[in-house]
């Protein structure tokens, strides 16, 4: 049988980038170069400006600009849809907003090549979690105006799309809520976490000497450094959790707009000693610093799953994360950690009872990647597109 040809759209180049999306394009990507021709046509972001192959895989630039999303997503798109005619495959897969024209010309010109619009985060969901925010800047309410736009783009290519891929029960359900998309057009499809480069080791003294945290309890959160996160909880928080145990340093992994926010609202309750910002690291040295860690802490207020918390567990540390949206099918309440309401002082509490407890710590954390284990993996995850790719087709 002759491999299926697949074009898929994503604003920002996967090998450039280590976001969710991005890490999905290339493992399940990867893991299917025996079965599928995938081509990944992306913008001209992080100096991309030739195409290249890695791992069988193909990465074309398309013209877009550097500067800051929607902006880069906006000249993508315009530039997708002028390359209609040049792109030719069996099967185009965008991700979130990154094919919207696309998908609009393929319909204009009554075109039957199948089409499949993967969606992450609901847009509409996530827009109308972040009017809820306490805590809304003027950036933050451009940023959220913006999204609401994107939202009605998304929502667009969702109903032109032949199949609308999700990554949870909860996405699921709001994309049947806020697009009207039937149930029957929707393919549920997890994301996975490899277990072999995220694992435990037993030296994390030494590891934690190398970041010179050495004797420290310490508190990671990797992802990006945007409201949705609720970074803000986590600077409430750690008033009290320093105010007990003032040694605590807290990692955070990610580079986002609200960085300067949060410094500056940790420079003003004298907590920034106790913050060590890694910016975006390189994927190599992600396992080591989730190995350096005693807890995971994510409190995002909307998250269609939350790969970071999958790396987390699979490296055997107990979680903290808010009990919605789509955390509550990737965290197991009170057996790979804590559920909990979004509130600045049970998550200081909650947080502050696992440091005080190595033993709770250390049975979250083997439940932990015994449950990523049996449940999420990459070759799952590729099994099931190629199912998807082969109805479609």
């Amino acid at each position: 049988m002759s491999k299926i040809n697949l074009a898929v759209f994503n604003t920002q180049p996967p090998h450039k980038y280590y976001g969710g999306v991005e890490r999905r394009i290339i493992e399940i990507a990867s893991r299917l170069s025996h079965q599928i021709n995938t081509t990944v046509y992306s913008g001209t972001k992080s100096g991309f400006r030739k195409g290249t192959k890695i791992d069988g895989i193909k990465f074309i630039p398309i013209f877009s600009t550097d500067k800051l999303y929607p902006i880069d997503n906006w000249f993508f798109n315009n530039s997708i849809a002028g390359f209609f005619e040049k792109i030719n495959a069996d099967v185009y897969e965008s991700h979130a907003v990154s094919g919207y024209k696309f998908v609009k010309k393929l319909r204009k010109k009554n075109k039957k090549t199948p089409f499949i619009q993967t969606i992450h985060g609901v847009l509409a969901d996530e827009y109308m979690q972040a009017t809820k925010l306490s805590y809304s800047s003027l950036q933050t309410k451009l940023a959220n105006l913006a999204m609401w736009r994107l939202a009605k783009f998304e929502k667009q290519a969702a109903k032109d799309a032949n199949l609308v891929v999700t990554i949870s029960k909860y996405t699921k359900n709001k994309i049947m809520q806020y697009y009207n998309i039937k149930k029957d057009k929707i393919r549920i499809v997890p994301n996975g976490v490899d277990t072999k480069k995220f694992q435990p080791v037993y030296n994390q003294d030494k590891i934690k000497d190398q970041f010179g945290i050495k004797n420290r309890p310490c508190i990671l959160y990797v992802g990006r450094l945007i409201p949705r996160k609720g970074l803000l909880f986590l600077v409430q928080a750690a008033k009290q959790i320093v105010a007990e145990l003032n040694k605590t340093i807290f990692i955070i992994v990610g580079e986002g707009p609200q960085k300067l926010q949060l410094i500056s609202n940790l420079e003003k309750n004298r907590l920034l000693k106790n913050f060590l910002f890694l910016g975006d690291v390189k994927e190599k040295e992600l396992p080591l610093i989730y190995n350096s860690s005693d807890i995971f802490v994510f409190p995002s207020i909307q998250e269609g799953q939350g790969i970071a918390l999958l790396e987390a567990q699979a490296t055997a540390l107990p979680v903290v994360s808010f009990n919605l949206s789509g955390i509550k099918e990737t965290v197991l309440d009170n057996e790979t950690g804590f559920l909990i309401k979004p509130d600045s002082k049970k998550l200081a509490e909650v947080v502050l009872k696992l440091l005080k407890n190595k033993k709770l710590c250390n049975e979250m954390g083997k439940k932990g990647r015994e449950f990523v284990l049996n449940n999420f993996s990459w070759e799952k995850s590729a099994d099931a597109l190629l199912e998807i790719y082969n109805e479609v087709t």
